[in-house]
């Protein structure tokens, strides 16, 4: 088969379209015919060299993807030949084959391409367990979320509202402004040109928000302990304005404000199996339904995964920057 490799250079990392060796299927996995793929943060990491996957993963890019069973393991139940799915993966996406263990294939919505389908997993998979599991988001709390464009913060977005919850975003863009109010959001803040921490203050009348979904790290520590409410959440996601910084340790007291820190890709089998069991029972209908759908920025050859990443990495893209395998 065909997957992108990546080839270290002095100019950076060049993605190339080549042969590989086929994936092995084991007895509790399907091989799938790949129709399109999609980029997430965490494969730009890995092309640079800085993330490497997890024990036992592909090493080939790609968290996600879309496109039909072409073989079964023998102890693949429930599914079979011809099926059109889509999974979460810790590895092998961009690539026109990859073997995924039943237990995290799920079927491709109603009506939804196999674009659509492959911008699912990872964006909403990682919002679901952050917002609805490691922060225990209830109905009628309010939510910031930071990078409200991007292809995890318009999923959040989205399932936050249909969980009944008020949402507060932050962008960079006035287009990116519009896209997370068009996906629902009650505010939405282009932190270039206004301080977020004030016009959060503002909104909620001086009361600051419950949970916060925050990318950034670093830069935005101080401030968004301060708008969190007494028993508020902070959930990190990402580091992308820095990993370390001073904490005022009283703050979290005074609050009893919670820190959590999340990653998705190096849990266990079990674990994805719960989140997408999870994810499904509560949010499977409006899915089917059409009121959550993916926000896709463009779909790209994946021989042109190179610039994609480029897109990707200078903040372009509004939602998912999709690749097409087939």
């Amino acid at each position: 088969m065909h997957a992108i490799e990546v080839k270290q250079t002095n100019s950076g990392p060049q993605l190339v379209w080549q042969e590989v060796d086929d994936p092995v299927l084991q007895a509790d996995e399907a091989l799938v015919a790949i129709h399109a793929t999609t980029l997430n943060r965490a494969d730009l990491s890995q092309a640079a060299g800085n993330y490497p996957p997890p024990p036992g993963a592909p090493n080939i890019m790609g968290l996600d993807m879309a496109g039909e069973i072409i073989e079964v393991g023998a102890g693949v139940q429930g599914w079979q030949v011809g099926d059109k799915v889509c999974a979460l993966l810790a590895g092998g996406g961009y690539a026109e084959q990859v073997a995924v263990n039943q237990r995290l294939l799920m079927p491709i919505p109603s009506g939804w391409s196999f674009e659509e389908a492959a911008s699912l997993p990872e964006v909403y998979l990682t919002a679901y367990v952050n917002i609805f599991m490691e922060a225990g988001f209830q109905p009628g709390e309010t939510i910031l979320i930071h990078g409200g464009a991007s292809g995890v913060g318009t999923a959040a977005i989205q399932m936050a509202k249909e969980a009944g919850g008020r949402v507060i975003t932050t962008a960079g863009r006035p287009d990116k402004v519009k896209t997370c109010l068009e996906q629902g959001a009650d505010l939405a803040i282009n932190y270039r040109s206004e301080d977020f921490a004030e016009r959060t203050r503002e909104f909620t009348n001086g009361q600051g928000v419950d949970l916060i979904l925050d990318m950034v790290g670093a830069e935005y520590l101080e401030r968004n302990i301060s708008l969190l409410k007494v028993k508020g959440r902070l959930v990190f996601i990402s580091t992308l304005g820095g990993a370390e910084a001073m904490v005022d340790i009283r703050q979290l007291m005074g609050k009893r404000a919670r820190l959590i820190g999340s990653v998705l890709r190096p849990r266990t089998l079990a674990e994805k199996t719960e989140i997408i069991g999870r994810f499904r029972q509560q949010f499977w209908d409006q899915i089917e339904r059409g009121t959550i759908r993916p926000v896709i920025d463009c779909v790209l050859p994946v021989a042109d995964a190179h610039a994609a990443h480029q897109r990707m990495a200078a903040y372009q893209n509004i939602g998912k920057i999709v690749l097409k395998v087939r």
